[in-house]
């Protein structure tokens, strides 16, 4: 690992270390391009003592190639004036700055961009469900000449690289790929011509910066993804064309959007065995992308020769200082990404600007100390009150957090149990360990009572006891074994079978019935409403169901309502027709939550501010506790 904070050369330019931030969409910009703010708070706080090198958020060479109405833009007149910004502050952090080129060709959003999106030929992009058109040889030459004018104002904006987009399904990639490209004209004669001029002309635009180019390793589309004797012809012209790296990462934006994402449910070794492919068809520097946010991963991929330079994304979202710490060997104060997607690509799509889970400070300025420190009592240990614990204690204010439970952590403690999640317990380790760094008072198995309060006396209550399960009234419930969805995660009681009724199969009911199905449980699951999992990250949702479709004996049941429970059946009610089930040897109930009751009149009376956050206030998620915890920080 050493290795990595060491110097590295690409072309005649000279890197800090081995790692890099990859373009990651953030939602922070203006529709009229104009750079704001926060995008420049950001990538101050990635480019301190991090990464030597900071690839942009993508930028789309004209107009019609945008996929966020929220990007960057660098083919506005202002552009590269603007784009100086974000430059300027990498550079007074001693980084590099790169600009991402691209077009997203049949992935591009068609309200971004304002029309329908162009391709080398028609074709329908999965994920969005929208049909391009074909390009026109007038629309590629405009497109061409979008790349050169890109390139020139990098230079004006004072660039030190420039990456050019060729993977993930974009444009590049769907010229490249036979199996999109099904034009009769040079540019389906000679796939790589597109590739080649597009290339050439951010050369000839910037000649004094080195180009990388972003290729994918494996798009994991066996349908419409590019397969390796497609992607070969650019790797060998890449070579002898003085590219100075190929930065390689998986997945295709329209067939396969949980590889290109990088979901921490999916396997390792296919983005092992990718690498390993591009490594022997290539001698140039290869950056690797995704999931590297762990020091193992790291080190096995350079112990196999796989990668010369590992980019972070998401782990330096959720900890801009995660490079320093490695360095310094403070690991144990590190805040790992989940791969969730939760606080960041789920935000984003849904026109957010991006976040995270773990990290409520991304892009905003550090807590300023208070004036007025107070004495703050914080009831219940779960992400609102350990947000709110340690961002209060940030200001300067005196922390005493009562958890009536013998562990911290609330609804996060169960999160990371559910089927593909094991990767989020590291983000929950890191905040119990910042809890225990920092010398907040904390009170296991202590719910807060009026003798509590009496005792600490406190300025503030923070009140953040956050849900208890919501129990439907369904007449013959009351003679079931029920076990709550709580309950369930905690391992408070044991699950009977083999046949098992869920209630609710929204985000916790689905895992539940995942984790149930896989254990060889017969599972049947019902939802009042329709979509079946709602509420997840789309792209956790739909690899969720892929998996539970290869689970036997599970059954999904949408529009339905359990309507009565007799010893001998169960009525149910689906789409307005009555029907009945066999019994169940135990019933889940994943019917939602409720905000637990607040605190009593008496401990109300015993404290002159009081402050409900979190779900004890309105049931959400982790990231909604999270931020309420560090906004309740921000007013005090």
């Amino acid at each position: 690992m050493e290795s990595m904070f060491e110097g590295f050369s690409l072309g005649h330019v000279e890197l800090a270390n081995r790692f890099v931030f990859p373009p990651v969409k953030l939602g922070y910009g203006m529709p009229d391009g104009t750079v704001t703010d926060r995008q420049l708070v950001f990538y101050r706080q990635i480019a301190e003592q991090g990464p030597a090198m900071l690839i942009l958020e993508p930028v789309s060479v004209t107009p019609e190639g945008r996929e966020h109405p929220k990007q960057l833009c660098i083919h506005l007149a202002q552009s590269a004036q603007e784009l100086q910004k974000i430059v300027h502050v990498i550079h007074q952090e001693d980084r590099l700055a790169c600009l991402h080129l691209n077009h997203a060709g049949a992935a591009a959003n068609p309200k971004a961009m304002g029309g329908t999106p162009r391709a080398p030929s028609v074709i329908t992009c999965a994920s969005s469900g929208q049909e391009a058109e074909s390009l026109t040889q007038e629309e590629i030459g405009t497109i061409l000449s979008g790349y050169r004018a890109a390139a020139e104002k990098a230079v004006e904006a004072g660039f030190d690289l420039i990456e050019v987009q060729a993977g993930h399904g974009y444009l590049i990639s769907q010229f490249l790929n036979a199996k999109i490209n099904k034009r009769d004209d040079q540019y389906g004669q000679d796939r790589l011509r597109f590739a080649r001029e597009a290339i050439s002309a951010v050369k000839e635009g910037a000649p004094g910066l080195p180009v990388v180019v972003r290729i994918c390793g494996n798009e994991m589309s066996p349908e419409y993804g590019i397969d390796p004797q497609d992607l070969h012809p650019l790797l060998a012209w890449a070579e002898s064309n003085g590219i100075v790296a190929l930065h390689v990462g998986m997945g295709n934006a329209c067939f396969s959007p949980p590889w290109y994402f990088h979901h921490g449910s999916l396997p390792v070794k296919p983005q092992t065995d990718a690498l390993s492919r591009v490594r022997e068809e290539t001698s140039l520097p290869l950056i690797v992308a995704g999931r590297m946010g762990r020091r193992e991963r790291i080190k096995e991929i350079m112990e196999k020769g796989l990668a010369d330079l590992v980019a972070l994304g998401r782990p330096l979202i959720a900890d801009p200082g995660l490079i320093q710490k490695w360095k310094s060997e403070k690991d144990q104060s590190a805040f790992y990404c989940g791969y969730c997607l939760q606080g960041c690509l789920h935000r984003v799509k849904s026109g957010e600007p991006l976040g995270c889970n773990i990290n409520p400070e991304v892009g905003l300025p550090p807590l300023e100390k208070t004036k007025e420190p107070l004495n703050v009592m914080i009831a219940g240990g779960g992400p609102a009150g350990l947000s709110a614990a340690l961002y209060l204690s940030k200001r300067g204010h005196k922390i005493t957090l009562a958890e009536k439970k013998g562990h911290l952590g609330g609804q996060f403690a169960m999160a990371w149990q559910a089927p593909g999640k094991g990767a989020m317990r590291d983000g929950l380790a890191g905040l119990e360990k910042a809890m225990e760094m920092s010398g907040i008072s904390v009170l296991l198995n202590n719910g807060v009572d009026a003798s509590l309060v009496a005792q600490v006396k406190p300025e503030l209550l923070v009140w953040a006891t956050g849900a208890l399960q919501n129990e439907p009234e369904i007449p013959g419930l009351d003679q079931q074994y029920v076990v709550t969805s709580l309950d369930y995660f905690e391992g408070k009681r044991e699950i009977r079978g083999p046949r098992v009724l869920v209630i609710g199969a929204g985000r916790t009911g689905l895992e539940i019935v995942e984790k149930l199905g896989q254990e060889g449980f017969e599972v049947v699951a019902t939802k009042r409403t329709d979509p079946i999992g709602s509420h997840m990250e789309m792209i956790t949702r739909n690899l969720t169901l892929k998996r539970i479709e290869g689970l036997t004996d599970v059954t999904l049941m949408p529009h339905t309502t359990v309507k009565r429970f007799f010893p001998e059946r169960v009525e149910i009610e689906q789409d307005g027709v009555s029907m009945s089930l066999e019994p169940f040897q135990t019933v889940v109930l994943a019917s939602g939550t409720v905000s637990a009751p607040g605190p009593e009149e008496e401990i109300k009376a015993a404290v002159s501010k009081l402050e409900v956050i979190g779900d004890a206030k309105d049931v959400q998620d982790i990231f909604s506790a999270v931020q309420a915890g560090y906004h309740l920080a921000q007013n005090y």
